[in-house]
């Protein structure tokens, strides 16, 4: 297990080189993204759909999608598809598949869930779980579904209050306080949680209200092993043999399955090839209204340092797993996690470092930027938007290094380390005088503080002792072995050595000392000679300095972003949509395989190639199958089609999203992009052989009623509803 996922990286790694040298291309006729890489970068031009295709409902593409698909999409379709899908609280889509509130979403996004719900004995990530009548179905805690049941265009209001500000910082808070103004009087209206979705950077701004529901219970869900077939080897690939499906219910106030008027139909046949298809979900955030400037930012800075922090973060759990074989399955999740996180970083720096695709993105700037200069109105307003944001980016590209190196937490962070800085930033701040701290330093505020600070810091030592050599590494990386930060911590010593000692020596792992700090005297804390406070003292003016400008240049930045959404709306409309927000979407595309790797890929996968890997790969953990696949019974057809992909825009956040047909059927169900996807945070290229991979609405279905045995299902699928309690 650890060594299959210690090769993960370093395989993706020639497969991504592979891929993107060759452009995914057969023996045959060239892709345009190919043809592109022939040319000179000054010829390579933006591609019509660079922007992407997930479209909002508020401005859905009517014109567009009867003209591409003949398909003459009305405000009652519109409307059942809206209300018909759902957000869950885990940061995934979801769907209403049955009139008794039975909820179709991905395994991978109640995989968190499960052990929450299993019973002593029970280990539903590997067995699965099936509840076999009403009764059994279990609730899940701290999980709730939302559904999008109006949208109101509020933008002239909160333009309006940002117009009324002076500087950036002005702006920034005054628009902040108009969506909670707007906000709390919807709730109060509607009785709906209200959350205004900003498009077009703050171009236009939406107010979503929501139902929520928070009774909500575990149908069905398969084996790990089956819903992640072919583990990290496989994530982000096709051709693919995953049931990443699971099965929930909403329940109402009085204890029964609730009864939704709006649900997507099952299609038995599911996805055909070439048929136009569309997911409805909730994609999570792209960055493809960014300019060059930004993009080149996110490619030299801010996403190798993530990059970094997750591979890092990644090592320490495979070496802790190592050392610590009995907890290897508490980590397993988190494991699994960083794994997917390293493919998706990955896949963006892979993305921002292609030529082709950041000339696209330069040449649609300049588009873009021509098109605002040659009307006056627009280039007074909009004119010098570009170089305010490329001077904001040359700023924090200088204390980008500060602001990363000494950050007082979050991922790749000691805990000792963290709570020293906490302790150096609350001295710091009582020797203000009391007018001049921050608000989150006086009164009850400051009392909530000091008591959490005095706690227990219960960290693992042995898990904090990784982190914390991983840490001084990339100190060492960011500032250099000559740094006054980097040389208290090190005192001559490896990054190894270092970490041991620093935590044998401190007195932070002693609660009562603490204490003693934290409501003792400020200068207390500014002369102790533990080492970690020794560090975030010498560190801390130069980390305040470094925050100090990055707020300054974020509330620029968001101002510009407005101004650039503003100018982009004006003039563009709709016909490009806007960045995902983790806001209902729906995007359209075609079922259709792809070129790759000198031969193709079909448009969809059968039962018979799930069996194929298990054989051809016989013994290992990856592509071993559960107990009851193995010998399945003579109804189960294993030609019907798995797994399928299509032209659809999606991101994270479209995990668990229905994938549906112009009779609003589901005809599969939203789990994953291919590796020729992962540069879509800033460019869809659907001619780079970018896909959506879905499971088949005909393969679940096969699979819940001949190998799970789950009939009441398959049966409440077929008929949309439980004839039992209806």
């Amino acid at each position: 297990m650890n060594m299959m996922l210690r090769n993960v990286f370093r395989s993706v790694a020639i497969l991504m080189t592979v891929v993107l040298l060759a452009g995914c291309g057969s023996s045959g006729s060239m892709s345009s993204y190919e043809m592109a890489r022939q040319k000179s970068l000054e010829e390579i031009k933006a591609g019509p759909f660079d922007g992407g295709r997930m479209w909002t409902f508020e401005y859905a593409p009517v014109d567009y999608f009867e003209k591409t698909y003949g398909f003459k999409v009305t405000e009652d379709w519109l409307e059942d598809a809206r209300l018909s899908a759902l957000r869950l609280t885990t940061g995934c889509s979801a769907s209403f598949v049955s009139a008794d509130g039975l909820v179709m979403t991905n395994h991978h996004c109640v995989r968190g869930s499960l052990p929450t719900v299993q019973e002593e004995g029970e280990r539903l990530l590997d067995t699965g779980f099936f509840a076999e009548t009403l009764e059994d179905e279990r609730k899940i805690p701290d999980v709730a579904l939302e559904q999008l049941i109006e949208i109101r265009d509020v933008t002239a209001e909160v333009h309006a209050a940002m117009d009324a500000a002076q500087t950036a910082e002005e702006r920034v808070a005054a628009r902040d306080a108009k969506i909670d103004e707007i906000e709390s009087a919807a709730a109060e209206e509607t009785g709906y949680r209200a959350q205004i979705i900003t498009l077009y950077n703050g171009g236009k701004f939406s107010l979503y209200l929501y139902r929520r529901f928070d009774d909500v219970r575990l149908v069905l869900a398969p084996e790990i092993q089956i819903a992640h077939f072919g583990g990290e080897f496989d994530n982000f690939t096709y051709p693919r043999y995953c049931l990443d499906f699971s099965f929930l219910r909403v329940y109402d106030e009085d204890g029964k399955p609730f009864k939704p008027d709006n649900f997507f139909n099952w299609s038995k046949a599911g996805a055909q090839e070439d048929e136009a298809v569309f997911v409805i979900g909730n994609p999570g955030s792209t960055n493809r209204l960014s300019t060059a400037e930004q993009l080149a930012y996110y490619r030299d800075v801010q996403y190798p340092f993530v990059f970094d922090l997750i591979n890092k973060r990644m090592d320490v759990l495979l070496r802790y797993t190592e050392a610590n074989p009995d907890e290897a399955e508490e980590m397993r999740t988190d494991i699994l996690s960083m794994s997917n996180a390293q493919k998706a970083y990955m896949g963006r720096l892979t993305g921002l470092r292609d030529d082709v695709l950041m000339q696209r993105r330069r040449d649609f700037d300049r588009q873009f930027r021509a098109e605002v200069m040659k009307r006056p109105e627009l280039a007074d307003k909009y004119g010098s938007v570009w170089e305010e944001i490329a001077e904001a980016r040359a700023k924090m590209r200088e204390v980008a290094p500060d602001l990363y190196a000494f950050r007082a937490g979050g991922l790749g962070v000691s805990d000792f380390y963290s709570r020293a800085a906490q302790l150096v930033m609350l001295a710091r701040e009582l020797k203000k005088p009391e007018d001049e701290r921050s608000a989150a330093f006086k009164g009850d505020r400051l009392e909530l503080m000091k008591r959490a600070l005095s706690k227990d810091i219960g960290a693992n030592i042995k898990l904090d002792k990784l982190t914390l050599e991983n840490q001084l590494k990339m100190m060492i990386n960011m500032l250099g072995i000559d740094d006054p930060v980097v040389q208290v911590m090190l005192q001559g010593r490896t990054p190894a050595v270092a970490a041991s000692q620093l935590l044998e020596a401190t007195l932070l792992r002693d609660s009562t000392r603490i204490e003693a700090l934290v409501n003792g005297a400020p200068d207390a804390i500014m002369a102790s000679d533990d080492p970690f406070i020794a560090a975030a003292r010498l560190a801390a003016p130069r980390y305040e300095r470094a925050q100090e400008v990055a707020r300054e240049m974020s509330a620029r930045d968001e101002v510009n972003r407005s101004l650039l959404g503003r100018a982009l709306f004006d003039v563009y409309g709709t016909d490009i949509p806007p960045d995902a927000t983790f806001s209902l979407r729906i995007a359209d595309g075609i079922v259709k395989g792809f070129d790759y790797n000198g031969t193709k890929a079909p448009a969809h996968t059968t039962f018979y190639g799930l069996y194929d890997r298990y054989y051809s790969f016989k013994g290992e953990e990856a592509w071993e199958l559960p107990e009851r696949w193995l010998n399945p019974p003579p109804a189960f057809d294993m030609s019907t089609p798995m797994d399928f992909v299509s032209t659809n825009d999606i991101i994270g956040g479209n995990s668990g999203s229905p994938i549906i047909n112009k009779d609003r059927e589901v005809v599969g169900l939203v789990f994953d992009g291919n590796i020729e996807s992962l540069p879509g945070d800033f460019i869809f290229a659907e001619d780079m052989a970018n896909r959506t991979v879905s499971v088949h609405s005909a393969g679940i279905l096969e699979a819940v009623r001949h190998i799970i045995k789950a009939d009441r299902i398959a049966r409440e699928l077929e008929r949309g509803s439980l004839p039992n309690i209806r």
